[in-house]
């Protein structure tokens, strides 16, 4: 440093005789010349150097890097790393498992990065003031051709996902299934904003979609996105899936929908709480639970309503038959209402039959005249 100091030696050489890199050799001149100005370079003698401190990997580690990076697809280096995270409880970057798969030859070719998007900078201010929902078909199981839909919301503030599942068809079943167990876990939203879906819109004036007067029962409003990149958010989301869950799947042997879900629902607690979201700056449980510090929630909780199962069903009017009987399903079942009495037949996500006399009604509570259990749940 000396010898530097004084100009008798290049930079280029002093960083070759120490074999440090050149912000290395620069930081240590730097303490050197803050020695000089106390008079005390004489006595100065560098740090212990910081590498190589970290204890070294478990078998356990190892063997997932492994088998996600191993994966046909394989996981990407940021979900290795996740999944580190996730199931060992070690915090790991990227960029270590890159390297390290580079020395175990299972690195793979990654895309040209491409040009960093613009952030959108709006967003509502409060939790639940406005939830992005959509699905996203894909083909989720590796060698198989079948596609999945998932669907999946997001909450616009905290970027957090309430809620994201698989199922056989997007069917309107499936929608109220999710929609139920989404509102059942964090509350009811302001609105939801969708696009224009047949599920969710109709283009007679002033009409309702079944789905959406279900959602209109409990003051849950509908906003339309007029073109996918309206709704960037869930986009984003879904891109975020169809990059992890296939390599995921192929690195477990994950091949049918309730193990996929299960193992679905652990990622999205994790990335929930643990994830950094880029564009807010935290992860998404955090900015979530500052709202609710913050009284910055517009979320309500579910009423205690006695018309909410079946609010959450598929229903159609029928009419009682001649002999007393109307159709469920495969059968005729004889219900307590006279011949030409018109009654509501609802059919749950989980494939039971309920019979009403009348569609539900704020202010009134249900008259149930026939409940027929499903013999085996309907594939969703």
């Amino acid at each position: 440093m000396a010898r530097f100091r004084a100009q008798s030696i290049s930079a280029r050489d002093a960083m070759d005789e120490l074999q440090i890199s050149h912000s290395h050799f620069y930081r240590l001149f730097g303490q050197y010349l803050r020695a000089c100005a106390e008079r005390r370079q004489r006595r100065w003698e560098p740090g212990v150097s910081g590498r190589y401190q970290r204890p070294a990997w478990s078998e356990e580690l190892v063997a997932l890097l492994r088998k996600l990076l191993g994966a046909r697809p394989a996981a990407s280096y940021s979900f290795a790393a996740s999944e580190v995270h996730r199931r060992c409880g070690i915090k790991m970057d990227r960029a270590t498992v890159r390297r390290w798969a580079m020395t175990q030859g299972l690195a793979h070719h990654s895309k040209a990065k491409a040009a960093r998007k613009p952030v959108r900078r709006w967003q509502v201010q409060q939790i639940g003031q406005l939830w992005q929902y959509d699905a996203s078909p894909h083909r989720w199981f590796a060698g198989r051709s079948q596609i999945f839909p998932l669907l999946q919301i997001i909450d616009d503030h905290s970027r957090l996902l309430p809620l994201a599942k698989l199922y056989a068809r997007e069917t309107l079943l499936s929608h109220l299934d999710f929609l139920s167990g989404a509102f059942n876990a964090c509350g009811l939203p302001l609105a939801l904003y969708v696009d224009y879906h047949s599920f969710f819109f109709t283009h007679v004036p002033e009409a309702l979609t079944q789905l959406g007067a279900s959602l209109r029962f409990y003051e849950v409003s509908l906003r339309y996105a007029p073109t996918p990149q309206a709704k960037g958010k869930i986009e984003r989301a879904h891109d975020f899936w169809q990059k992890r869950l296939p390599a995921l799947f192929a690195a477990e042997h994950v091949f049918n929908l309730p193990e996929a879900n299960r193992l679905l629902d652990q990622v999205r607690l994790h990335h929930n709480t643990h994830e950094r979201h880029r564009e807010i700056g935290s992860t998404p449980k955090a900015a979530w639970n500052l709202a609710l510090r913050e009284k910055r929630s517009a979320l309500r909780p579910v009423p205690a309503c006695p018309w909410w199962s079946y609010v959450w069903s598929q229903r159609s009017p029928a009419k009682v038959d001649s002999d007393g009987r109307i159709a469920i399903g495969t059968q005729r079942l004889r219900i307590d209402k006279p011949p030409g009495s018109k009654v509501i037949r609802c059919l749950h996500p989980n494939g039971d039959y309920s019979v009403l006399a009348a569609a539900p009604q704020h202010g009134q509570r249900p008259i149930l005249l026939l409940h027929c259990p499903s013999p085996k749940p309907v594939p969703l």
